[in-house]
This record gives C-alpha cells, structure tokens and sequence, in this order.
C-alpha cells in the first residue's frame, strides 16, 4: 500500500524524469504546469470580466502594456549581464535606436507596423554589434563606461540631428494595427504585447538551454577557463549583445507605438539604471526573476504615486509637494535594500516559498 507521501511526491511534487525530452521541457514538474494553468485562466476571467465591464480599465492595461514592454527590454539585459556577466549602462541607447528606427520607417516609409518592429531590433541588434567589439579587450567596469558613452551619444545623436528625428519634439506615430485590427485601445495593445512578450520569452529561455546558453554561463563563470574548453569568447559575447540590443529594439519600438510617439526624454541614463535594477532586483541569471523584478521597479512607483494622491485628496493637497522627493527616496532605498539584504533577489525568495508549498501540507515527501 503506497503511502500518501509517495503518492503526492510521484504526482505533483516529484523532479524525476526518465527521458531527455523530459528533462528538456520548460515546466519540467507538475507543480510547474499547474500553476501556468492557473495563471492562464485567471488571464482568461480578467479578459472576460473587462469584455462585461466588471474588470480591469484602460488605465490598468495600460499599466500592463507597461509591464509587458519593460519586461521584453530587461529579458534582453538579463540575458547580457546576468548569463554572459557583461555589464551595461547603455540598453536604453538600444531602445531608443529602436523606436526611432521603427517610428521613421512607419511615418516616412509607411512601413507595416509589425514589419517596422522586427526591422527596429535588427538595427538595434547592429549598433549592438557594433559596442560589443570592445568586449574583447575589455570588461567589467571599463566596459561598463564604454557602454555609458555609447548611451550619451545616442542621447546627443536623438536631441541634435533634428533633421531626422526632429529633436526634443519628437516624432508623432499614428494607430497601430496587426494584421488589419486596430490597437487604439489599451486592452487590445496589451493582448498583442501578451502574446509577443510570450514568444520572446520561450525564445529567450529556449536560447538559455542551448549551446549558446551553456557558452555564456561559462564566459560569465571565468572567461578564461571558457577560452581553454574551446569557447569563442569573443564570438559570443557580440552575440550576446546583439541579441540584448535585438530585445532592446524591439521593446523600443513597442513603447512608442505604445505613447503615439518618439521622445529623447524616454530613452535616457536614468532609464539605464532603472532596467539594470529590475535586473538586479528580480534575479540576475534567471528569467523568472526578471518577471518578478520588472513588476516590482514598475508598480512600486505607480502605487507610490497613488498613495501620495489619496493623502492629498484625504488631507491636504499640498502633500504631494512635500512628499514628491520622497517617493524616489522610497523606491530607492527598496531597491537598495533588496540588494543587501536578498543578493538573489525576488526569485530567491519565490523559490523558497515555492520549495515550501511543493511538499505542502505534507511535512515531508518520503523518498
């Protein structure tokens, strides 16, 4: 008579795999697969709930859409410097080649929207080749300044050419559409965003689990010992960044067509650090980290921001002006906190939790 521990171990809790197909699978255990099936139908209540106007607004996919294309931009970082251990302070530089790029080729050109995305992060993933060929001499924190240069000429480059990017005022983009149906409203952005965040993610975990996957982790490890075995350092890390740069274009593209527009102030140093501390925060070298960490740095200021709104309305209006530094003192000190006090970030204490409810309410799961 088998035990309930073994049944609950073989069924829901249980690593064991008996093929490599098995072993290869993204939700490799039962516990995995369940609760991607719970997410996606709670995604399908919410969907269904806002078609009855008894769910989510514009405003909140708004912030989904947000969400979304943050993420696609900090999934292309954490792949550059938390798989291949290269440091950057230039990925909005990338996402600004990319919105630029994709916002000229839709109001000059009349490119297709979807086409003018793809053709963003290719030239995005260009420029990434191009900052990535001082990698092989150097690396660390001369790379980094390297990179924070590349960002400041980008920055130059978008305020000072107004001939073509017209500057400060930006360019203006009409109406998205994906094959023939408007994106004009949030929700329907925000189901394109979905899917496309889905796809770029599989890519980016199924490029984890490969060879080039496996090269990065080794030149991240100690470069050296990677060189030794074989490895084409310098091949793969301008691979690397090119496929960072090629996500960072692409989410670019994505946020200006998102705001109707292409404007220098989206795309500037400060927008650098705050992908790195996603990075950082969520998890550096895990992608589900990233999912938690771009979450975390984008609603922490959008709830501080509704706090500060609701004592203004409650108490008095002038609060937001006494309170207004403090909001980023607030989120600053979270994120250094977060990296003093949990250096794995957010997915450390997921996979504690996790690990904890795997074998729950069960003490324990006998072997």
């Amino acid at each position: 008579m088998r035990s309930i521990s073994q049944i609950y171990s073989d069924y829901f809790s249980s690593t064991a795999v008996f093929s490599y197909r098995e072993d290869e699978r993204i939700f490799r255990t039962r516990f995995k697969r369940v609760w991607f099936i719970i997410f996606l139908v709670l995604m399908g209540v919410s969907l269904l709930g806002s078609t009855f106007d008894i769910g989510p607004n514009e405003y909140h996919y708004f912030i989904g859409s947000l969400i979304l294309v943050n993420l696609i931009s900090a999934i292309g970082l954490n792949l550059l410097v938390g798989f291949t251990g290269l440091l950057s302070l230039g990925h909005a530089a990338f996402m600004g080649v990319g919105a630029y790029t994709s916002a000229l080729l839709i109001t000059e050109f009349g490119c297709p929207f979807t086409l003018s995305i793809f053709i963003a992060g290719l030239m995005a993933a260009l420029f990434g080749l191009i900052v990535g060929i001082p990698s092989l001499r150097i690396k660390g924190f001369y790379l980094m300044i390297a990179t924070l240069a590349f960002q400041f000429v980008i920055e130059y480059i978008i305020i000072h050419w107004d001939y073509l990017t017209r500057g400060i005022r930006g360019i203006e983009l009409p109406t998205p559409h994906f094959l023939g149906i408007s994106l004009a409203k949030n929700q329907a952005y925000f189901l394109f965003l979905f899917v496309l965040a889905a796809v770029l993610m599989w890519g980016a975990k199924n490029i984890t689990r490969s060879k080039i996957g496996r090269a990065f982790i080794a030149i991240r490890d100690n470069d050296v010992s990677a060189e030794i075995i074989g490895i084409s350092i310098f091949r793969y890390k301008i691979l690397s960044f090119a496929i960072s740069s090629f996500y960072a274009g692409i989410a670019g593209a994505l946020y200006a067509s998102m705001l109707r527009t292409a404007i220098p102030q989206d795309y500037t140093f400060f927008h650098s650090i705050i992908f790195l501390a996603m990075v950082l925060v969520g998890g550096m070298g895990r992608l589900v980290g990233t999912i938690f960490g771009v979450i975390f740095v984008t609603l922490v200021p959008v709830l501080l921001d509704l706090g500060l709104s609701y004592l203004s309305r409650v108490y008095d209006p002038n609060v937001t002006i006494y309170l207004g530094p403090v909001k980023e003192l607030v989120f600053g000190g979270l994120i250094i906190l977060f990296i003093i006090f949990e250096p794995e970030g957010l997915v450390g204490i997921w996979i504690r939790i996790r690990d904890y409810f795997k074998i729950w309410p069960l003490p324990y799961v006998s072997e």
